[in-house]
C-alpha cells in the first residue's frame, strides 16, 4: 500500500501575504491555507496545543486575511444598510456590529463585523469571499455616491484569558473601558491602529488593526514582548474552539444558497425596518414560510474523528437528511462535536442520525448550541 504524504502549499508571488507574514514564519507556522487570495497561517506548534495556550493563556492571531472594504461619501451609511438585513438606525461611531450581507435571494454574500469610523464611513471586515468587487459593481449599477475599497488595513488577533493584560501592558488603562463590540483609534509608538474588543475565538479578545502595513513586523513583536509575562504564543484561528463556541465558518456552514434563518441568525435580518434592503422581499417570503433546513449541532459516538476536510452525509431511518458541515474532537470535552445542516424535520434536539465519517458509520445525537459557554459569558466578560 502507498503511503500517504501531507499535503504542502507552495508558497509564490501570486498569493498575496500579510504585513506580518515573515513574523508568522520566524515564529514557526507550520501550515498556511489561503483566504480572500493571502496566505492565513493554520496552527503554530500543534492544532490542539495553540487551543491550550489560547482558553489557558493568550495568543496572536495573523488575520490580515481579514479584509477590509471600506465605504465613504455621502450615501456611505444608506448604501451600507442596503448590504445589510441587520438595522443600522443606532450603530454608532465607534460601534462594531456583526452583519449578514444578503443577494437578492437571502443568500448569504459574507458575515463580516462592521466599524463605524464616522457617520459617512464604515468597514466591513470580512470572512472569506469577494465582497470588494461584489459591492463596487451593486454601487455603480445603482447610482450610489460612494466610494468603495479596500484599505491598507491588516488585523491582528490577540486572544485568551489573558488577552486584557496584554493589552493594558500596551495601551494602559482605558482598555479596561472599552466595551464588548466597541473600538477606539489609537497609536502605539507612532503605529497609526484602530483597537476593537472583538474576536473569533469565542474567549475574551481583541483585533488590533494596523492602518499601515510597513510597520507590521514591529507591531507584532511589541505584542510578543508585552505578552511574554502572561506565556502568550503564536496561534491561529482555532477551529476547535470555534466549534465549541457555535462560531460559523463562511464556506463551510454558510454560502450564497444558505439564508439567515437557516442558520440560527434570523435576529439580524429586521423586516420591519423602514430602509430598503438587498433581499427583503426574499428574506420576508422565508421567515412566513419558515426555512426548509437548519443548523443544529450533533455530538458523535465513538473514538476520536479527525476534522472533516469535507462534508459528511446524515442519514436518519435510512434516508438522506442533510450533511455534516464542520467537525472536530474537542479535548475539553472529550467528544467529537459537529455542525450540520440538516432538513427541517429532521432536526429536533435529541434526535438521533447517523453520519458516514472517515473512520465508517458513526450514530450521533443532535444537541444545542454552542457546546461550550451556552450564555457566551467568556468573549464578553468584564
Amino acid at each position: 500500500m502507498a503511503q500517504e504524504t501531507a499535503a504542502a502549499i507552495s508558497i509564490g508571488p501570486r498569493i498575496r501575504k500579510s504585513p506580518f507574514y515573515e513574523a508568522t514564519r520566524r515564529y514557526g507556522c507550520k501550515a498556511f491555507t489561503t483566504y480572500n487570495h493571502m496566505y492565513l497561517p493554520v496552527y503554530f506548534e500543534s492544532p490542539e496545543a495553540d487551543y491550550r495556550r489560547l482558553i489557558e493563556a493568550v495568543t496572536l492571531w495573523d488575520v490580515g486575511v481579514q479584509r477590509q472594504v471600506e465605504i465613504t461619501g455621502p450615501d456611505a451609511a444608506r448604501f451600507t444598510q442596503f448590504l445589510t438585513p441587520r438595522n443600522l438606525s443606532s450603530c454608532a461611531v465607534g460601534q462594531c456590529k456583526y452583519v449578514l450581507l444578503t443577494t437578492e435571494r437571502g443568500g448569504i454574500v459574507n458575515d463580516p463585523v462592521l466599524l463605524r469610523l464616522a457617520e459617512d464611513r464604515f468597514w466591513l471586515s470580512l470572512s472569506d469571499s469577494d465582497v470588494l468587487l461584489w459591492a463596487r459593481a451593486l454601487a455603480h449599477a445603482l447610482g450610489y455616491d460612494v466610494q468603495v475599497q479596500e484599505p491598507d488595513v491588516s488585523p491582528l488577533q490577540v486572544q485568551g484569558p489573558r488577552s486584557f493584560e496584554v493589552m493594558r501592558d500596551l495601551f494602559g488603562g482605558w482598555i479596561e473601558e472599552l466595551r464588548y463590540f466597541w473600538f477606539r483609534e489609537t497609536e502605539l509608538d507612532g503605529i497609526p491602529l484602530v483597537i476593537s474588543r472583538t474576536g473569533w475565538s469565542a474567549e475574551r479578545g481583541y483585533e488590533v488593526y494596523l492602518r499601515d502595513g510597513r510597520h507590521g513586523d514591529r507591531l507584532w513583536e511589541a505584542i510578543m514582548e508585552a505578552g511574554r509575562p502572561y506565556d502568550i504564543g503564536p496561534a491561529a484561528p482555532s477551529t476547535i474552539r470555534r466549534i465549541e463556541g457555535g462560531l460559523l465558518s463562511y464556506g463551510a456552514d454558510m454560502d450564497l444558497d444558505t439564508n439567515p434563518y437557516e442558520i440560527g441568525l434570523g435576529r439580524l435580518v429586521d423586516l420591519e425596518q423602514e430602509a430598503d434592503f438587498l433581499g427583503k422581499d426574499a428574506l420576508a417570503e422565508i421567515a412566513r414560510s419558515g426555512p426548509a433546513r437548519r443548523l443544529v449541532g450533533l455530538e458523535i459516538e465513538g473514538p476520536r474523528l479527525p476534522a472533516n476536510e469535507e462534508a459528511w452525509p446524515v442519514s436518519a431511518g435510512g434516508r438522506s437528511v442533510g450533511k455534516v458541515t464542520s467537525a472536530v474532537h474537542s479535548p475539553r470535552l472529550g467528544k467529537n462535536i459537529a455542525l450540520a445542516m440538516l432538513a427541517a424535520e429532521a432536526a429536533e434536539t435529541g434526535s438521533r442520525v447517523e453520519t458516514e465519517t472517515p473512520l465508517g458509520r458513526r450514530a450521533a445525537e443532535l444537541v444545542e448550541l454552542p457546546f461550550f459557554d451556552p450564555k457566551k459569558r467568556l468573549p464578553a466578560q468584564s
